[in-house]
């Protein structure tokens, strides 16, 4: 079957995949956009499974202050070379992240270090399992996700602050005794 270069441009613009991926998907399901999407997707949480043992030792602190000034966000986000940790697509990763963070005050990184007394609800104390703020269908792993399935590299959270004007010291979250730390 003959794929367009047209089509294929169409498939990499909407999903940021290469270009040979994107003409071996659309060969794989006929011509089919909505199935070539799916199988990329589907591809690249493969690819995401084999990258998230490596290293990821580089990277950038972020922070955002939200309009007024009372909300602040940091985060460490952290990739495999600084190469990845300069492109403008991991910064601004690193910059919605840290927005999230302001917005849902998350207390975890992941689900794995919510102590076994605390009854929260996951998906309101773990960044990984929080809606993303700019697109609900989607957690916050799915992003990462994505972006490592772009970028070809482990991308993790280590550690994020959030502060608000006007909280006593005990209710800013510390990140050695929240566990808010991803190493």
């Amino acid at each position: 079957m003959e794929i367009s270069t047209a089509l294929i441009k169409e498939l990499r613009d909407h999903s940021g995949a290469g270009i040979m991926a994107c003409r071996n998907a659309l060969i794989e399901t006929k011509g089919d956009m909505e199935k070539a999407v799916e199988f990329l997707k589907q591809q690249s949480i493969y690819m995401v499974e084999k990258k998230t043992a490596r290293s990821a030792s580089q990277g950038l602190i972020e922070t955002y202050i939200h309009t007024g000034g009372r909300i602040g966000a940091m985060i460490e986000l952290n990739c495999e070379t600084d190469f990845v940790a300069r492109t403008d697509e991991f910064r601004e990763l690193a910059h919605y992240l840290a927005m999230q963070i302001a917005a849902l005050n998350p207390q975890f990184v992941s689900e794995e270090q919510i102590p076994e007394a605390d009854d929260s609800e996951p998906e309101t104390v773990c960044l990984l399992l929080q809606p993303f703020i700019k697109d609900p269908e989607q957690s916050i792993q799915d992003v990462i996700n994505e972006a490592i399935a772009r970028v070809g590299e482990n991308i993790k959270v280590s550690r994020f602050a959030r502060f608000e004007v006007g909280q006593t010291e005990e209710n800013v979250t510390d990140l050695e005794t929240s566990g808010a730390t991803n190493e």
